[in-house]
């Protein structure tokens, strides 16, 4: 038997604009580490011998059907804009049709170089594929919108960062990897037709409502919405929050220097490189807007008289701030068992989460604390606690079922820092047991499981993870 995957590529047809052709790099040894069933069932994807699936999700055998390509965008890094740049370490191998009727592209993330890698080798090191695949894999769990992990691989190779490390290739799917820093690649350029054309078929694959640019401006922005206020609820933070980094589609993408929060901190930062704050866990909502307001500017120098539709894109980035606050109420509301809308809400969640803050409180357990009526061994000050319980108990007095609410919106378990800290070090020596641990566990988040209060446990002093790295 041997692996099939039923490609109907869309992207491929777009023009060489668009992309450069690459194949995949050889690796000398792969070895198959995870292959996810469950997303191998939605797209479709029949399995094969482990040892094929290691030779095909390495890239040393190429599937009937794929038309592997670097896909090229530019995008601002920290707020500086870069007009080139494009895939470095990944391949878009194609495209199929899920059973649940909808479109994923198909990318191998560490396969080699490309000509877009420019001083790079295009390769990944074990650490940041296993740290993409169970974040994002919890984050799908979660019900965040995220690109998905397909599967693992080691090469046998050595790959060269700060000292050697173990190669490694991710099968990475996403909705599509069309980016803010696509768009902005072809407007920046003054390629008009290629943005047109881009255009076009994002809102046929994406946003097939909207009409026209200013249309899909609109779509784009109410994902990104659910998405902001999605990680605020769960106390992700993303790290990198580049254009490049910024999907049409409205999932996470690029787990980089990314980190959930122990210790609620409205300023926590964990890029290793965001040495401004710039990227901070109360920073996303208004990057998110400077990024939507990047790609309007792409959007419109498309439109025969740009000027006549600043005022009509204008609104639309201006609306943002006050929907992802909309959103972020509704979630945390959600987080407090609250169905209704009452006018001092945003003062409750707010004054509890200045509490956490005052007392250093873990996000996740405080949560679920809340959710299991034991919150008050979480705060250092029991009776201003006590205080802001009581308006809490009295404001959710009428919900039909609170506590059933605040267990389907309270994660029992996440991705903690530390642990994945420690699940890399025992990869690294050849141990996957904690690898394959977390995405068992990470898959139920939402339900305590026997003999896994570990997991929930915030990091001691010395296992306080300060700083995340890209690393691939």
């Amino acid at each position: 038997m041997t692996v099939q995957v039923p490609f109907d590529n869309t992207f491929a047809q777009l023009g060489p604009g668009f992309y450069r052709k690459q194949m995949p790099e050889p690796v000398v040894a792969p070895k198959l580490v995870a292959f996810n069933q469950d997303l191998a069932r939605l797209l479709q994807v029949a399995p094969a011998e482990v040892s094929e699936m290691a030779e095909v999700f390495a890239g040393n055998r190429m599937l009937e059907g794929a038309e592997p390509l670097a896909q090229t965008y530019a995008g601002h890094q920290f707020g500086t804009f870069n007009p080139q740049l494009g895939d470095g370490r990944a391949l878009l191998l194609g495209e199929v049709l899920g059973q649940d009727g909808r479109r994923y592209d198909i990318q191998l993330k560490g396969s080699g170089r490309t000509p877009f890698s420019r001083q790079g080798d295009g390769r990944a090191w074990l650490g940041p594929v296993l740290r993409e695949y169970v974040i994002s894999e919890a984050m799908h769990a979660l019900g965040v919108p995220t690109t998905r992990a397909l599967a693992a691989v080691t090469t046998g190779e050595t790959v060269w960062r700060e000292g050697g490390m173990p190669g490694a290739v991710l099968t990475r799917v996403a909705a599509s990897h069309l980016r803010v820093g696509t768009f902005q690649l072809f407007a920046a350029h003054g390629r008009t037709a290629e943005l047109k054309q881009l255009t076009d078929y994002a809102i046929a694959r994406h946003y097939p409502q909207a009409e026209g640019p200013l249309g899909l401006l609109r779509s784009v922005r109410d994902a990104q919405v659910g998405l902001i206020a999605a990680w605020m609820s769960v106390g992700f933070i993303h790290g990198v929050m580049n254009t490049d980094n910024c999907s049409i589609s409205g999932e996470t993408i690029d787990y980089g220097p990314c980190a959930f929060m122990d210790t609620y901190r409205a300023e926590q930062v964990f890029s290793s490189i965001d040495r401004t704050g710039r990227y901070a866990y109360a920073n996303q909502p208004s990057i998110a807007v400077w990024n939507l307001a990047q790609l309007a500017t792409a959007l419109i120098q498309q439109l025969d008289d740009p000027q006549e539709a600043v005022e009509e894109a204008t609104a639309i980035i201006h609306a943002m701030p006050s929907l992802i606050e909309a959103e972020w109420l509704r979630l945390f509301r959600r987080k407090l068992g609250l169905l209704s809308m009452e006018s001092g809400d945003l003062d409750l969640v707010s004054d509890l989460l200045q509490l956490m803050a005052e007392g250093q409180a873990d996000f996740t357990n405080t949560f679920c604390a809340l959710s299991e009526g034991r919150a008050a061994g979480e705060f250092q000050d029991p009776a201003a606690f006590q205080s802001w319980q009581q308006r809490w108990m009295q404001r959710r007095a009428e919900e039909p079922d609170p506590e059933a609410v605040m267990r389907a919106s309270n994660p029992v378990y996440i991705p903690r820092n530390h642990r994945i800290e420690e699940m890399i070090a025992a990869a690294v020596s050849g141990d996957f047991t904690m690898f394959h641990r977390l995405n068992t566990v990470l898959a139920s988040p939402y339900l305590r499981q026997p003999d896994q209060d570990d997991l929930l446990r915030p990091p001691m002093p010395d296992e306080v993870v300060k700083a995340t790295f890209c690393g691939t």
